[in-house]
């Protein structure tokens, strides 16, 4: 049976992707930018859960859409939600490994100095990321996937470049990875508006049903 598939900006995302068990694709979007009057859009976002998370969401029960964007305890709970979690990007502007990963880099940092989590085990963390995605050259189509198991402070980043074998690198820090979900899911302060506006349209039905 085929899968359904979501267009995000001309890029096919599948509906259902099955990592341990069947994920869904709740929310998507892309991270662009103005520069000089002009949208530069630098790649598409899909974000897939364990469809069970709406069980440790039903306190938003009945919210709508819209008030539910702003909701910033909404956007920690479905971060903190013990749920198997799938971030993928497709690149959209080619971009170099090096630049990528000094932009993760430079915001977790500056998201864990506000926070005062900050310490010399994070930097390691940091310089390791860095160091993953320093000789990697992400054309249009690269993917990189963000994979946070269900009960476990580590994430696993994959990235598929082509005509070359996937490489993988695992996240131990809890902080590092605790703050990489809310460079991507946290509310008003995610780097994407319009993957958050379509997570609580989706939740916003979800918790309707």
């Amino acid at each position: 049976m085929a899968t359904e598939t979501v267009m995000v900006d001309e890029i096919s995302y599948p509906s259902k992707i099955t990592t341990t068990k069947p994920l869904s694709l709740l929310g998507h979007g892309i991270k662009d930018m103005e520069i000089h009057f002009l949208q530069v859009k630098f790649y598409s976002i899909g974000v897939y859960f364990d469809p069970e998370i709406v069980n440790h969401l039903a306190q938003w029960k009945g919210t709508p859409a819209k008030e539910l964007e702003e909701k910033e305890d909404f956007f920690d709970a479905l971060i903190a939600a013990p749920v198997e979690k799938v971030i993928r990007l497709v690149v959209i502007k080619e971009i170099k490994g090096a630049q990528y990963g000094v932009q993760i880099e430079t915001a977790v940092r500056d998201r864990l100095a506000a926070d005062d989590k900050y310490e010399d085990e994070e930097e390691a963390e940091l310089e390791k990321i860095v160091e993953f995605f320093q000789s990697k050259y992400f054309k249009k189509g690269s993917v990189i996937t963000y994979h946070f198991p269900a009960n476990s402070p580590t994430a696993q980043i994959a990235v598929s470049l082509e005509g070359k074998e996937d490489s993988k690198f695992v996240v131990e820090n809890g902080n590092v990875v605790e703050t990489i979900k809310k460079w991507y899911l946290g509310g008003s302060s995610a780097i994407s508006p319009s993957t958050i506006s379509s997570l609580a349209t989706t939740f916003s039905q979800e918790l309707s049903n």
